[in-house]
């Protein structure tokens, strides 16, 4: 497990692990698995329908554990197709860290594509975190393409945060969540591209159940000439409150285009939408120059706290 270089830096930066995870956990790598450890409260099993990925369980009233489930592909040419399903108790607390990462010093595209399904019982809490990155300078293709169903019960919640770092070529992320009653749904998403990269992003909160709340919050940079497209839709079936939000700064020759949605099928349904895309202001980068930083540096600066 973390044999190497590569394998440690590309574990911190999609996972922050330095050395071996605490707590329940599961390490892909390039194909297989890497390293797997439960707990008392967090089963990890492998599939048994002959398909890849996991299982993992986590029992009712576990509280205040993290479960690490990382991939890393260091082998050009690899092409995967992965299943995880969570299968959250009730009165549950948790963290799930995901996240993959790709390193290809090859001519071959390496392709990851991953489908995880969240079964989140009544009134538990999941924090889930999934960074993508890229690297390597080889010519072939680093491609990531995941897909996360969640059903949340009644009076279940999760944050969802989504980061892409740096180095995908192509991404596509189709994201699709069910409230029940009294659940709530948090989605931030941040994303940034350049050179010629492209990224989708297709995602709907449905707000079943009566006291229903969800929030899309997607901030996003396109550099060069890189295109970005986005797709939020909130559908509000009851008495609920629903909020998208998405901002992004374009820069260079980059294309981006946001489509945020609202459906409201019940009279007692709240839903709100707001878009803006527009470059970095000329009075923000001078502000930063007059306190000694060039140029680049200034426009780096104002781009992280953007994506923070």
């Amino acid at each position: 497990m973390m044999d190497t270089e590569i394998d440690r830096e590309l574990l911190e930066k999609i996972a922050d692990l330095v050395g071996k995870p605490v707590g329940a956990f599961n390490i892909r790598k390039d194909c297989g698995c890497d390293g797997r450890q439960s707990t008392e409260h967090i089963e990890i099993t492998g599939k048994e329908d002959g398909r890849s990925g996991i299982d993992i369980r986590v029992k009712d009233g576990t509280v205040g554990e993290t479960c690490h489930i990382p991939v890393i592909i260091t082998q050009p040419g690899i092409q995967e197709m992965v299943y995880n399903d969570f299968y959250i108790g009730e009165n549950c607390d948790v963290t799930i860290v995901a996240g993959c990462g790709i390193h290809n010093c090859g001519s071959q595209e390496s392709r990851h594509e991953g489908l995880h399904t969240f079964r989140v019982g009544r009134n538990s809490k999941v924090k889930y975190t999934e960074k993508h990155y890229g690297e390597g300078d080889g010519t072939g293709g680093r491609v990531m393409n995941p897909q996360t169903v969640v059903y949340l019960e009644e009076g279940a919640s999760i944050q969802m945060e989504t980061v892409q770092i740096r180095g995908i070529d192509s991404t596509k992320r189709d994201t699709k969540i069910i409230c029940g009653k009294d659940a709530e749904a948090v989605v931030t998403e941040r994303l940034l591209t350049h050179g010629d990269q492209v990224a989708e992003s297709d995602m709907e909160i449905v707000l079943d159940g009566e006291g229903a709340r969800g929030r899309v919050i997607s901030r996003s940079v396109a550099q060069d000439c890189s295109s970005q497209v986005f797709y939020p839709r909130m559908v509000g079936n009851a008495a609920c409150f629903g909020h998208v939000q998405c901002d992004s700064i374009i820069m260079g020759d980059a294309k981006i285009k946001s489509i945020p949605a609202i459906t409201a099928n019940c009279t007692e349904a709240q839903l709100v939408h707001e878009a803006a895309i527009g470059k970095i202001a000329g009075d923000q980068l001078l502000k930063l120059e007059t306190l000694g930083l060039t140029p680049e540096e200034a426009e780096e600066k104002i781009l992280e706290g953007f994506l923070a």
